[in-house]
């Protein structure tokens, strides 16, 4: 018998290494509640994690078995459970962050330690880190490369699911509740995620909308975005699977711009496994900079503008719309994150930590690899990062990717009734103006100009272009 440590796979098909398990005999399905995970995890992942994990155990009872729960340390339950289950392996699919890398690396310990056999696939990914470098063998720090590799690089198929007999008959206990967990309740409202969701998000976005994505995915009113984010966190569908129906997507586009716009989306997935590779290589980019610079960047502490930047409350609207809807869903759409953390970084002058630590606590799709990279980026102290004297200007964001304001309007109701060219032009308007447009909603609480100054100033000392 093997045992199957589910983690962020929580899916039972296109799964590596189950159905490499369900190969060699019977399997045993866990989850482990680890403590020092949950103890690092924003609410509204874990209340996504629920989900994924409800409709799991109702596949596997499905199939007249169940999806085994425990709550506690992986490194002392597996070996426990092996023995108590006189299972001869484990079998798991691996993380890529550095503290789940570490606790791999005690779990295999342990487990060769009671002569317990382990294998661990690369699940999560169509290529696996360190197998596209360049010609030196060393990671690519810029994207460009490294797409070009991935796109053309063969990608595996998808795995099935296992079959019902390979399949060990236990009764589990009922799943834990987030307060079971000591978990407070998500100020959003989670979306569900789920394997069968996700095939449905998946096939309606293959049926029209990607056909649209090269040209309508930067603007948030749109909605011309899969909406998979949370379900490739957590592997209710796999990438194999999802990498497949974009390619059914692409043989049956009827035009260039449509194969092209099926291509952008794909060179998304892409994005996501450069960043993990690049995490995978520095796994310390959690708490530092990628990129180095000869004097450290002076950041700013200013506790009222980060709060009012959490809060939505900047006076600049598509920067408020983003965090508002980032409050109300725990998500935000993908240009808007951009706008976001470029005016937190770049106007504010806060460190960038600051924002990854809030997504990483509000967004139900986290992904440390993602959402570090797309926070140093914007910081300009990443991998292939935005040149720091380009600051995106958040009036003209607004202006050219929400023209007639209603992603801003959905999420910031004190604009309602305004006209989009004051909501576009807020900044540069009156107090008279404001007050008479929308009362209730508050002056911008800095001159983008002038930050965008200091920002250049920063930067420039920090590369040593200046003098203090």
């Amino acid at each position: 018998m093997q045992i199957h440590w589910h983690r962020r796979d929580l899916r039972a098909s296109d799964n590596m290494a189950l159905s490499k398990a369900a190969s060699q005999g019977s399997v045993l399905p866990v989850f482990i509640f680890d403590p020092e995970l949950l103890d690092i995890a924003g609410s509204p992942r874990v209340a996504a994690m629920l989900d994924a994990l409800k409709h799991l155990r109702s596949w596997y009872r499905e199939q007249g078995s169940d999806l085994l729960v425990k709550h506690g340390n992986p490194r002392e339950i597996l070996p426990e459970l092996a023995e108590e289950y006189d299972a001869t392996g484990v079998t798991w699919n691996r993380a890529y962050t550095k503290i789940a890398r570490e606790r791999d690396a005690d779990v295999r310990q342990v487990l060769d330690d009671h002569d317990i056999t382990r294998n661990a696939y690369h699940d999560a990914v169509h290529h696996k880190p360190g197998s596209i470098t360049t010609n030196n063998g060393d990671p690519y720090s810029v994207y460009t490369y490294y797409w070009k590799k991935w796109r053309d690089r063969d990608k595996e198929s998808s795995y099935g699911t296992p079959d019902k007999e390979s399949l060990v008959e236990i009764t589990g206990k009922p799943l834990p509740t987030l307060s079971d967990l000591d978990i407070d309740q998500p100020e959003a409202t989670v979306p569900e995620i789920g394997t069968e969701l996700a095939r449905k998000r998946l096939l309606e976005f293959c049926d029209g909308p990607i056909y649209e994505y090269e040209e309508k995915r930067d603007y948030p009113a749109a909605e011309c975005t899969s909406r998979l984010s949370a379900d490739l966190t957590f592997g209710t569908i796999g990438i194999r699977e999802v990498y497949e129906k974009t390619q059914e997507a692409y043989e049956n586009a009827e035009t260039d711009s449509e194969e092209e716009s099926v291509q952008e989306f794909q060179s998304q997935l892409g994005w996501r496994e450069f960043y993990i590779q690049v995490l995978w290589a520095n796994p310390d980019l959690v708490t530092e900079n990628f990129k180095e610079y000869e004097n450290e960047i002076q950041w700013r502490s200013d506790p009222e503008a980060l709060q009012a930047w959490k809060d939505g409350k900047t006076g600049y609207p598509i920067v408020d719309a983003g965090m508002r809807q980032l409050r109300e869903e725990a998500y935000m759409h993908n240009r808007v994150r951009m706008i976001v953390a470029s005016f937190l970084t770049k106007d504010l002058l806060i460190d960038w930590r600051e924002g990854y630590k809030w997504f990483k606590e509000k967004l139900s799709d986290h992904n440390t690899a993602n959402n570090n990279g797309g926070w140093q980026w914007a910081a300009s102290t990443g991998t292939d990062a935005q040149p720091y004297f380009r600051i995106f200007n958040p009036m003209s964001q607004g202006e050219r990717y929400d023209p007639d304001a209603e992603y801003i309007k959905k999420y910031v109701p004190e604009l309602q009734d305004a006209d989009p060219e004051v909501i576009h032009s807020w900044n540069e308007c009156s107090l008279t103006q404001r007050r008479r447009a929308a009362s209730d909603y508050p002056d911008p609480i800095v001159d983008h100009s002038e930050q965008r100054e200091k920002a250049m100033q920063m930067f420039k000392r920090a590369r040593g272009d200046l003098d203090d």
